[in-house]
């Protein structure tokens, strides 16, 4: 492990154009037209939805009436990742049956109408039923816009950039998800914060979708899918295509188990989501009920805005690391290394429930975490044959948000209202600890060499699947 970590670190200190490839691809892709205007519309709306989170994150968990509880977090914690993970399997049975671009246009007309009901419920001050269902009918419509973005792609660059934009798409659409977030958080605090703030900042996010159906609309009708050669079938009925769907879920999760190098791969996304989702939890009530409990809602809304900026610059930075580091390292090394060090990050530094600490944990958990996303992904892209590969990855988000809910949903049974558990925090530490070997000792057993991997099977290759790129906008 020594080893592994030192040529780690001489990979980084090598790494002197790690953005190169990244903005080389972008402006490969972008020299097509209609891809430029499907591009527009994902990034406008992947805007919008980190505004929409925000202003609906601060509404419920920095309310200045209320505190939140764990119990209550965990639930809309439930209600914001679920959808992505029910409903993304079906929606291919729809996106496959109706005009894909009327989809994005009227799936985004939709998500406006709906954030006007959402924004009019927390102007209310409604906490209730009323206000969660219609957050799931904004993240269920959306789940069928993105799957759309994705089924699209293929129709709007030639295939021997598809790749290239299989890549580009979903990581651009992330960052503009995070950086929506952060304005999204700064328009709350600048309208005054409280329902005011957010509900103005929700209406924004609908200002992001209406916008993202307009530029859709520009694209001509058949342009984007589905195309079906003279002759060729219908699609057939809902109910018999609903248990196909389902029994394509049971067999990609009986194919990925029994490959011990994608199923490790899998254990460690799972294992790395289940323990961030209740250091997730605990972040939001220590900001709320313990650092800020006595200065507000807004004090503590501001502070927690500076955690958001330092997860996120993690999230890119992993992004810009993992492919450096992986041209030194393999992939399941790096992974370990990646897990061992959220444990030593977590455990030492979670303990002193000091706010610069928790800085320094956001930044490295989300470094972390997307690296273990990147380096998963690619492994199973590499070692699930491609007639399996969408059912493995649609099995695999199912994995990455299910994961994160029930470890939020678990601490909370446990967690104080304020947060702040010594215990809980070294349990996490440890857990990373024991995924990190556990990940590694099967790696191990995969490949007695220690590389961890194995050569594709034969007729594995292909650009990855449109769930591949839900799946990254998840991570």
């Amino acid at each position: 492990m020594r080893v592994t970590v030192l040529a780690a670190v001489k990979a980084m200190l090598r790494g002197r154009r790690a953005g190169s490839s990244f903005v080389t691809e972008l402006r490969s892709v972008l020299q097509e037209r209609d891809f430029r205007r499907l591009f527009a519309t994902r990034l406008i709306s992947q805007t919008g939805d980190g505004v929409f989170t925000a202003g609906l994150g601060s509404y419920v968990f920095f309310n200045s009436t209320t505190f939140p509880n764990p119990a209550s977090a965990a639930g809309a914690f439930a209600v914001l990742y679920l959808p992505y993970s029910l409903i993304g399997p079906f929606a291919g049975v729809f996106i496959d049956r109706w005009s894909r671009r009327q989809i994005l246009v009227w799936s985004a007309l939709l998500r406006t109408a709906f954030v006007v009901l959402t924004a009019a419920l927390v102007t209310s001050g409604n906490l209730g039923a009323p206000l969660y269902v219609g957050v799931l009918l904004v993240l269920g419509v959306n789940r069928f816009f993105l799957s759309s973005l994705s089924a699209a792609l293929p129709h709007v660059v030639a295939e021997d950039k598809l790749i290239m934009a299989n890549s580009v798409s979903p990581t651009a659409g992330g960052i503009m998800a995070s950086v929506g977030g952060i304005a999204g958080l700064g328009v709350h605090v600048a309208t005054g914060g409280g329902r005011t703030g957010s509900a103005v900042t929700l209406l924004v996010a609908g200002g992001c979708y209406l916008l993202a159906s307009l530029v859709a609309r520009t694209m001509p009708r058949p342009l984007l899918g589905p195309l079906r050669a003279p002759g060729e079938r219908p699609p057939g009925r809902l109910a018999g295509e609903f248990a196909m769907v389902l029994a394509g879920l049971a067999e990609g999760a009986r194919y990925v188990l029994r490959r011990r190098g994608p199923a490790a791969a899998l254990g460690a996304t799972g294992g790395n989501r289940f323990l961030y989702g209740i250091l997730f939890l605990m972040s939001i009530l220590l900001y709320r009920n313990y650092f800020y409990r006595s200065s507000g809602a807004n004090a503590a809304l501001s502070h927690y805005t500076v955690l958001v900026i330092a997860s996120a610059l993690g999230y890119a930075c992993a992004a810009l690391i993992t492919p450096r580091v992986t041209k030194t390292l393999s992939k399941p090394a790096w992974i370990t290394v990646l897990l061992a060090a959220a444990a030593l990050i977590s455990g030492p530094l979670g303990e002193t429930f000091n706010q610069v600490a928790f800085l320094i944990i956001g930044f490295g958990l989300n470094l972390a975490g997307q690296g273990v996303a990147i380096c998963s992904t690619t492994i199973m892209q590499e070692e699930v044959d491609d007639h399996y590969r969408g059912r493995v990855f649609s099995f695999y988000d199912m994995t990455f948000n299910v994961t994160f809910v029930a470890g939020a949903a678990l601490s909370a049974a446990f967690m104080p209202d304020t947060g702040r558990s010594a215990t809980i925090i070294g349990l996490v530490a440890a857990g990373y600890a024991v995924t990190a070997g556990a990940y590694w000792l099967a790696t191990q057993l995969h490949s007695p060499e220690g590389g961890g991997g194995q050569p594709p099977p034969s007729g594995a290759g292909g650009a990855p699947s449109p769930s591949t790129s839900a799946q990254r906008r998840s991570a």
